[in-house]
């Protein structure tokens, strides 16, 4: 017996890269996938990529970048995750999950104690499923945009730890750079 694509379990599996037409593929394509066009923040793309693939299609994607922030005082490097995506005929399977932690796997290997990432406020119940933590809303977090401007991020900041031990002071937080 053979086993057809849909009777395999998902594999995570690293994506030598990531286009636009890959995230089409997942998400279609329409004007926001990602639902942030409302933020008016320009986001930077991500270096490393994780996917899942359906038969010959991509269906899910998670994408990691390294970045350097200041919490409070103190300087350090997190690593972001962004470009979660699920293809919307396959959400409820689990696959965000598989994706995730997959891209969570290799940022244990990449240095910083923290993973970040920034999301609408209805995905922050699926994310603390995850092990994610929100900041609390009276946290500033400030990114980066063009021409030198500073903008106060309007997404939810969410955190979890790479590392045993590794603890998230509360105190403002700026990315030295477009947020992921």
């Amino acid at each position: 017996m053979s086993d057809s694509p849909s009777s395999v379990a998902p594999t995570v599996v690293r994506l030598p890269r990531y286009t636009k037409t890959d995230q089409e593929e997942i998400l279609g394509d329409g004007d926001d996938p990602f639902g942030v066009a409302e933020t008016g923040l320009t986001w930077l793309p991500k270096e490393e990529h994780f996917g899942i693939r359906h038969g010959n299609r991509l269906v899910a994607h998670a994408g990691l970048l390294r970045l350097s922030v200041a919490i409070g005082d103190a300087e350090t490097e997190v690593v972001g995750v962004g470009g979660v995506a699920v293809a919307p005929d396959m959400q409820g399977q689990g696959l965000a999950r598989l994706v995730v932690t997959a891209a969570l796997d290799h940022a244990r290997t990449m240095g910083p104690q923290h993973a970040l990432l920034f999301c609408r406020p209805p995905l922050v119940p699926l994310y603390q499923r995850l092990g994610w933590h929100q900041l609390d809303n009276d946290v500033d977090v400030v990114v980066e945009q063009p021409a030198n401007r500073l903008a106060t991020m309007s997404l939810r900041t969410m955190v979890t730890p790479l590392h045993d031990n590794a603890h998230w002071p509360s105190a403002p937080v700026r990315l030295f750079s477009l947020p992921m």
